[in-house]
């Protein structure tokens, strides 16, 4: 293996599986993440630990489940929620890795409290001082502990500044990047006019027409009854996967023209799925009462590259989650539960075997999800 890589991940909100080129979807213009897909693994089986946001990010932070790290649903980053402890000073995959000589930073959403104040672990701070949105109007984030102003687009703030942080990293060591965009949240407006102007044409045919079952709960956020409105919804999502799309391709390009894609880990990802018409309702997890674990909610993107690592154009059906993830990311890293008793406290395991090749036994053959005091478990043929 060559030395510890670099480590990219890309980690999107509110993105189903289903709205991305490589996974199927004809209309969606979504190159980077083919290009990801193609020289590298694509994870049809990929899961979220628990379909609504801060729960599922909690996971992949710590490589726990929820019932574990004690976020249990998404944090109101407000007043309101202020108290909440988030995952406090539980140990976080940056943690590990800068412990194992990584220069770390995290670019973005973060969705686990305390936004304000960078937590350990992380060597550059930047995230979002207000609600999980990206539009077009006045953004507000912290650098560090700083409060900074910006005004415009939220994706290309986040590119600009995770470009910043490869610019400025210590080149002296590896680096751990999480880049947390959030344009794929609802509220689905403001997305760059010549994106949703060219995805109003669209068929939408992707999108099953679907009627929501009374057995599968009350219904949270019902559709939009209007047919132009709910096109409109489309298109604007559409648009938001496509930004994002091209926001990733300029930090890609970025590697590409200092050398720095030979030896970097680059992932793809999201929190949870999305549903936008699927089974006749909007949204995820919290769709409906009680909560939903829905394929369209459960399911996420999942792609990984690596040069001369990962075998190019894989696609694999082993069920994998976002604990998997944590400890295939560490993995990469040299960071081994044998050397560390807070790793062998994960059910995470490393898929790197599965995808560079190697000897990796016998996969499992379940799937867990929590959400709240919701369980779910299933196996590859359930549904």
């Amino acid at each position: 293996m060559k030395s510890k890589p670099n480590i990219l991940v890309f980690f999107t909100d509110d993105h189903g599986q289903w709205a991305s080129h490589c996974y199927g979807n004809r209309e969606i213009h979504s190159p980077t993440m083919d290009y990801i897909a193609e020289t590298g693994a694509r994870m049809d089986r990929a899961f979220t630990p628990c379909p609504v946001c801060s729960p599922a990010r909690a996971s992949f932070f710590t490589g726990k489940m929820p019932s574990a790290h004690g976020v249990h649903d998404h944090i109101a980053e407000n007043a309101a929620g202020s108290g909440h402890p988030g995952i406090g000073a539980q140990k976080t995959i940056a943690r590990h890795l800068q412990g194992s000589g990584y220069y770390t930073g995290l670019v973005g959403k973060w969705h686990l409290n305390h936004f304000w104040s960078k937590p350990d672990g992380f060597d550059q701070w930047f995230t979002l001082a207000q609600g999980t949105n990206a539009q077009f109007r006045e953004q507000r984030y912290f650098e560090d502990d700083k409060e900074v102003v910006k005004y415009g687009n939220q994706a290309i703030h986040l590119t600009d500044r995770a470009l910043e942080f490869l610019q400025t990293r210590d080149e002296d060591k590896p680096y751990f990047l999480f880049v947390g965009y959030t344009n794929t949240h609802r509220p689905h407006v403001g997305e760059p006019e010549r994106l949703v102007a060219h995805y109003r044409k669209s068929s939408f045919s992707d999108i099953p027409s679907e009627t929501h079952l009374p057995h599968r709960g009350f219904e949270r956020r019902p559709l939009p009854v209007d047919e132009e409105e709910l096109r409109e919804e489309h298109a604007q999502y559409y648009a938001a996967v496509t930004i994002i799309d091209e926001q990733m391709g300029r930090i890609l390009d970025e590697l590409a023209n200092t050398g720095g894609l030979d030896n970097t880990l680059i992932v793809y990802t999201g929190d949870h799925g999305h549903m936008n018409g699927h089974q006749g309702l909007s949204s995820k997890g919290n769709a409906t009462v009680p909560q939903n674990f829905l394929d369209d909610s459960i399911l996420v993107p999942c792609l990984l590259s690596w040069p001369g690592q990962v075998q190019p154009g894989q696609v694999r059906d082993e069920s994998v989650d976002h604990c998997d993830l944590f400890a295939t990311l560490l993995d990469a890293g040299g960071c081994t539960p044998e050397e560390d008793e807070d790793l062998r406290q994960s059910p995470g395991r490393s898929y790197l075997p599965l995808i560079s090749g190697g000897e990796h036994g016998k996969w499992r053959g379940a799937q867990c999800c929590e959400y709240g005091n919701a369980r779910m478990i299933r196996t590859a043929s359930s549904k």
